[in-house]
């Protein structure tokens, strides 16, 4: 019988005597080079483009003719709230999730080097808009994204064909409770003093419980979340970009009668799934929305402030039939 090692080198040798690649890419069929498969248009590209000097990252996914919806996302994540929403949408629809400037895989440069105000996470989004070439979209608008998308829809108003708004605040209503107490505060006078006790909302047992409370079942939550989101909240210098945003938000409350204005002016289709168990915005806050508007579809959901990870799939069916019947092909 053959020694293992006899048998070993004879697989060397055939495999040395087969036919070579030649120059002009061609090969023998038993030793051909093949390349990976086209990724499907459901595929998530992701990509970078540079903005005012900061490389701004997005989630890109779906057909490029297909209607666009523009996902902005909260605190103190990043696109990466969408990473199963995202598949899901781009089976019929084009969709781009940016990370803000401090936020995910995006540049945070600090706050000496850059003015974090929601103006200026706009201004950075109005341009990345325009960089990547969206024409029209849908607004997805959560958390901060609900500043940061107002204020797009307010300058742009003929680039927005619709609104989908979960657990993102634009009435007095959707502040009025303790969560907001001390970052009021802070608003009103932007010491170390009250500044210091917010950084609390910036540590991982914090991060924790913004993902946890209100759910049904907290092993429904991926540790996926905050494994992604603690580690750039504890990046050096990230501490200062978020108390910055924190007295920024002081901003926002100001330009509501703007944004209800906008609202009953343009009547955009939208399509409410709100997590009714926040604690950070809660569905009193989502109720006026239905003064405003004519043509709103209306859905509290028995789950937290990160509606998705619990209820992703049927928010992305609600959405998929309410994009199917509210935007142009």
């Amino acid at each position: 019988m053959k020694s293992l090692t006899s048998l070993f080198f004879a697989a060397i040798l055939n495999l040395t005597a087969l036919p070579a690649i030649a120059t002009d890419g061609t090969c023998h069929p038993l030793n051909r080079v093949t390349s990976a498969p086209a990724r499907p248009a459901t595929g998530v590209q992701h990509r970078t483009v540079r903005i005012d000097g900061l490389d701004i990252f997005y989630r890109e996914a779906g057909p490029q003719d297909a209607p666009t919806v523009l996902l902005l996302h909260g605190f103190p994540t990043s696109s990466h709230m969408f990473r199963h929403l995202i598949p899901q949408l781009a089976t019929r629809y084009h969709v781009v999730a940016p990370d803000y400037p401090g936020f995910g895989y995006s540049s945070a440069p600090p706050v000496t080097r850059f003015e974090y105000t929601f103006d200026n996470l706009a201004r950075v989004m109005d341009k990345f808009v325009d960089r990547v070439g969206l024409q029209t979209y849908s607004l997805y608008l959560m958390d901060y994204g609900a500043p940061v998308g107002y204020r797009l829809a307010v300058q742009h108003p003929e680039k927005v064909e619709s609104l989908i708004i979960q657990n993102g605040n634009a009435y007095d209503e959707g502040l009025d409770n303790d969560f907001w107490k001390p970052i009021k505060k802070y608003w009103q006078d932007r010491t170390p003093e009250n500044g210091d006790p917010l950084r609390e909302f910036l540590k991982l047992d914090a991060t924790k419980w913004q993902y946890t409370h209100g759910v049904r079942d907290v092993a429904n939550i991926s540790p996926d979340t905050w494994g992604h989101v603690q580690p750039l909240l504890d990046r050096p210098g990230n501490q200062e970009i978020q108390l910055a945003l924190f007295y920024s938000y002081g901003s926002n409350p100001p330009l509501y009668p703007q944004w209800q204005a906008w609202l009953r002016k343009q009547q955009p289709p939208t399509l409410i799934v709100w997590g009714k168990n926040d604690a950070i915005f809660p569905a009193a806050g989502a109720y006026p929305y239905r003064r405003d508007l004519k043509n709103v579809e209306f859905h509290l959901l028995d789950t937290g402030h990160f509606a998705l990870e619990e209820d992703g799939d049927l928010i992305g069916h609600l959405m998929i039939d309410f994009l199917d019947r509210h935007t142009s092909r």
